[in-house]
């Protein structure tokens, strides 16, 4: 597969987008070893993550969500009752192939049904892979409102790790918005459109801290222990497995650890060759394995610091404690927290992308030539005076009935029959450069059909103004070329 992109590192193709449905149907069986299940509730909460109070959507009261642990094979069951009294929920398990359980894939309109107030669902689907993942909304802004956490899938008891390690850490990061999930829905589909602006704070592991000066403390109170900056603990001499994961809505991220270096072990849940960096370039939806060698002066604790990058930074750096233990977790450092790296420095988070390649022995050789080749340009367009995005011109509309049942049950008339353009108009000369005017597009909830067992060359083509992420469910994809 050939993958084009502007700045952002992206290795997968997309089954979901804002304009245009992949769907193919297989059953493939899996064999599970232990069952884990779990009960989540999910509802709203008051909460002062980065001290400005702030209606957030919760699970079992908590955000960022619980952890979900599990070994490679398990069987994960989680119950959802929805205690939202005005909002449907669907959870999307990012990352996790549900192979044989499509049906558990989580995303509302395509292959299940939105979970209603007051009512349960349960989602089960195998961990068939070892990894770093992650869970999170996919319905509405809830996202963006706090409904996220991490799925960590270590290999089984008895099995060698391709890299040795002492401990793990998980660690999510995240943006935050002060204006309420309703009022950006809002400005996002009006007319005219209303920008939401660039997020409040960014979060490391839910915790930021928001500046409450001038405002009541009932609002904002900076002293709430709820927005004090989260820690890494650990102990010298020690080797650990950082587990990143980005959840933000908007911003692209780099991480770095005051005067730490990280080897880069693992990428969107697959081994990589290990590349040593300084920061590590991260944006939405993806995920990483670092390795951590706890060896500077153990009296004293660091920095850990994120930064927004690819778009001109309003946000202040988010910043959390790594501590080394016995000093007091809570002890901030005596240094300046680290800048990061320049936000428009492309040549950096090219360099990373580059430097990412699967680990010897993990490979799976890819088909020698493609069935099939589909050519996708990702803008922003107009529809009857609404902005929306688009893939070559078409922007998707989901029907009432999911895609996947629809498709399963051979209900023809669900979807336009239609399939979209497999190209873009005058693709040879299209300047990925400038800014393209907000042309009109169409909106239909046609899709691709590809054939079982296919091989399909996708190559994406994204604007310079703008970073967009990709997914993909039960395939496998191979990144050929950047």
């Amino acid at each position: 597969m050939i993958i084009m992109v502007g700045i952002s590192r992206i290795l997968s193709l997309i089954l979901l987008v804002s304009s245009c449905i992949f769907i193919c149907l297989s059953t493939v069986p899996a064999a599970a070893t232990t069952e884990r299940k779990f009960t989540w509730e999910i509802s709203y909460q008051y909460k002062s993550l980065e001290c400005y109070k702030k209606l957030a959507v919760a699970i079992n009261g908590m955000t960022p969500g619980p952890t979900i642990s599990a070994e490679q094979g398990d069987t994960i069951v989680v119950d959802v009752i929805n205690n939202l009294l005005m909002e449907n929920v669907a959870i999307h398990w990012h990352g996790i192939r549900q192979r044989g359980t499509p049906w558990s894939d989580g995303t509302d309109g395509v292959t299940q049904c939105a979970i209603m107030p007051g009512e349960t669902y349960t989602y089960r689907f195998v961990v068939d892979r070892a990894g770093t993942f992650m869970y999170h909304s996919h319905y509405g802004l809830q996202r963006e409102a706090g409904l996220y956490g991490l799925i960590n899938v270590s290999l089984p008891v008895g099995v060698s790790k391709p890299f040795n390690y002492d401990f793990d850490r998980g660690i999510i990061l995240s943006d935050w918005f002060h204006h309420s999930a309703y009022q950006q829905a809002a400005g996002l589909a009006s007319i005219p459109f209303r920008w939401v602006g660039e997020p409040q704070s960014l979060l490391i592991n839910g915790r930021g801290n928001y500046s409450c000066s001038g405002l009541a403390a009932s609002v904002c109170n900076s002293t709430n222990p709820e927005c004090l900056p989260s820690t890494i603990t650990v102990i010298s001499g020690k080797t650990y497995r950082l587990r990143i994961a980005s959840l933000t809505s908007l911003s692209a991220l780099s991480f770095q650890i005051e005067d730490h270096e990280m080897t880069v072990v693992e990428a969107d849940g697959q081994y990589v060759e290990p590349f040593v960096v300084k920061n590590l370039y991260i944006y939405s939806g993806e995920t990483y394995s670092v390795l951590v060698k706890a060896n500077q002066d153990s009296s004293r604790n660091y920095w850990t610091s994120i930064n927004v990058i690819s778009r001109q930074p309003k946000t202040p750096n988010g910043l959390a404690i790594f501590n080394y233990y016995p000093n007091h977790f809570h002890k901030f450092p005596s240094t300046n927290p680290p800048l990061g790296p320049l936000w428009n420095d492309t040549k950096s988070q090219i360099l990373q992308s580059r430097s990412i390649k699967a680990r010897q022995g993990f490979i799976v050789t890819p088909p020698k030539k493609a069935d099939r080749v589909i050519v996708l340009l990702n803008t922003q367009n107009t529809i009857d005076g609404y902005i929306r995005w688009s893939l070559n011109n078409v922007s998707h509309t989901l029907p009432s009935t999911p895609l996947l049942i629809a498709m399963k049950e051979n209900i023809t008339d669900v979807f336009d029959p239609n399939p979209p353009p497999e190209d873009y108009d005058d693709s040879a000369n299209y300047d990925i450069y400038s800014v393209a005017n907000n042309t009109n597009a169409n909106s239909s909830s046609s899709i691709y059909r590809l054939e079982f067992d296919s091989t399909v060359d996708i190559i994406l083509q994204n604007a310079n103004s703008m970073t967009e992420n990709v997914r993909t469910i039960k395939v496998t994809i191979w990144l050929i070329q950047l």
